[in-house]
């Protein structure tokens, strides 16, 4: 295997980003999270303050959240009143991913990437969650909120991805069935739970 990637899904809070970082760092390759947003912007010449308002949401509208637009790779052209929709939006940032999964290993966290990447052998794809209380207390050191409203931000956020999730690929965000490590970083730790990816990829991807 000349290069592979690993996708990191995670819930709010639980340390997701922080795990993707710190793979990449011990790995010796990228991290792409929000530079995604930046290389979709550079690739469809769209502003990125509109991808920046349309990651990882969905519109407040019931009827765009009820209805599903699974990912199918295409992309609408220019000359189209909907180039600047958030589904295509999607479908560039889409289409960045696959590219950097194509060229380079690397970690990508979130926005769907274990399904755009559904289809290719050399990609890791692991869900990273913890309780509420753990998520509650690692969110505590960075907004000065009370307890209650982390609950309700980790919460809404979750619901939010849940959602974005679902109307991209047509699965669960949750289920286990489309990772291949389920990591719960409260029982683990950061340390550890690198140190089980490491291990698994030498086991996957052993010579």
């Amino acid at each position: 295997m000349e290069h592979y990637v690993i996708t990191i899904a995670r819930g709010y809070g639980s340390g997701g980003k922080t795990m993707g970082k710190m793979l990449a760092e011990e790995l010796g390759i990228h991290f792409y999270d929000r530079e995604l947003l930046r290389l979709a912007s550079d690739e469809s010449g769209i502003n990125e303050e509109l991808f920046g308002r349309a990651d990882e949401q969905l519109k407040q509208s019931l009827l765009y959240r009820i209805a599903r637009k699974e990912y199918k790779g295409q992309l609408i052209p220019p000359d189209r009143e909907d180039f600047v929709s958030n589904d295509n939006l999607f479908n560039y940032q889409a289409k960045v991913i696959r590219q950097l999964a194509e060229q380079e290993s690397c970690v990508i966290v979130g926005r769907c990437a274990d399904y755009i990447l559904k289809d290719m052998n050399n990609v890791v794809k692991i869900f990273v969650h913890a309780s509420l209380e753990d998520c509650v207390k690692r969110l505590t050191d960075m907004f000065s909120l009370p307890g209650k409203e982390l609950e309700k931000k980790v919460v809404a956020t979750d619901k939010r991805r849940a959602e974005y999730y679902k109307y991209y690929t047509g699965r669960n965000w949750e289920d286990a069935k489309n990772y291949d490590l389920c990591l719960n970083s409260q029982q683990l730790g950061f340390d550890k739970g690198v140190q089980i990816v490491k291990n698994y990829l030498d086991i996957r991807f052993q010579k």
